[in-house]
C-alpha cells in the first residue's frame, strides 16, 4: 500500500515537473527582457585600388588566396601568400605610417596604416618580415619596410603573408591593387620553328 502511494506521489510530482518545464519552454518573455542579438557595427568593406606595387617582386605567384571566414572565428585564410625567397625586400604597397614593426608569436611582422582610407583606416600587414622601419615612420609606396625572414612562414615553401584589415574586419589585399598591376604582361607571339615566313 505504501509503495502504491509513493508511486502515485512520484507520478504526480513528475507530471507537475513536466508541466512546469513545458510552460517555461513555451513561455515568451516580455519584449524588454529579450536579449539583443549580436550585430557587429557596420564596417566599410570598400577598398580603393591605391596600391602602386606588389609587396614582393613583380606579380609574384599567389600560393594561397584570400578565403574569408564565415564567422569571426571560423576557418579561412585572412590574406594572401606570395611566393618569394628569404632575404627578398618587402615593400609597402601604398603610402602610409608604420603602425607596428616587431615580433608576434616568434614571427617578424610589419603593419602599415593607410591614411585617407576611411574610419578606421585600412591597414596592411606583412609576415614573416625582418623590419627595417620603426613604428610611427612614414613610408612611401614601394619603399622597403623589411626583408623576408628564412623561417616563420606557414607555407610549405618560402612565402610572405600579406593581409589587409579595416578595424577587426579582414579584407582581400589584392583588392588594393589596380587592374593594371594585377594583369600579366601582354602576350607575345614567337616564330614557329620550321615554318617558312609568308
Amino acid at each position: 500500500m505504501r509503495a502504491m502511494r509513493a508511486m502515485r506521489c512520484l507520478a504526480t510530482w513528475a507530471g507537475l515537473l513536466l508541466l512546469l518545464t513545458a510552460t517555461v519552454l513555451t513561455c515568451t518573455p516580455p519584449p524588454s527582457s529579450r536579449p539583443t542579438p549580436f550585430r557587429p557595427a557596420a564596417t566599410d568593406t570598400s577598398v580603393p585600388p591605391l596600391g602602386r606595387t606588389w609587396p614582393v617582386g613583380t606579380r609574384p605567384p599567389v600560393l594561397r588566396g584570400w578565403e574569408p571566414p564565415a564567422t569571426p572565428y571560423g576557418r579561412g585564410h585572412r590574406g594572401v601568400d606570395l611566393t618569394t625567397a628569404p632575404g627578398t625586400p618587402v615593400r609597402a604597397v601604398a603610402a602610409g605610417r608604420v603602425s607596428f614593426a616587431g615580433r608576434v608569436a616568434g614571427k617578424g611582422v610589419v603593419s602599415v596604416e593607410l591614411p585617407g582610407t576611411g574610419d578606421p583606416p585600412l591597414r596592411t600587414t606583412y609576415e614573416p618580415v625582418r623590419a627595417s622601419v620603426k613604428k610611427g615612420e612614414e613610408v612611401a609606396a614601394g619603399e622597403v619596410v623589411g626583408t623576408v625572414e628564412p623561417t616563420g612562414s606557414h607555407c610549405t615553401t618560402a612565402c610572405v603573408h600579406w593581409g589587409l584589415r579595416r578595424g577587426e574586419t579582414y579584407l582581400d589585399p589584392l583588392s588594393l591593387l589596380p587592374p593594371w598591376l594585377l594583369r600579366r604582361a601582354p602576350s607575345r607571339l614567337l616564330p614557329v620553328l620550321g615554318v617558312p615566313l609568308p
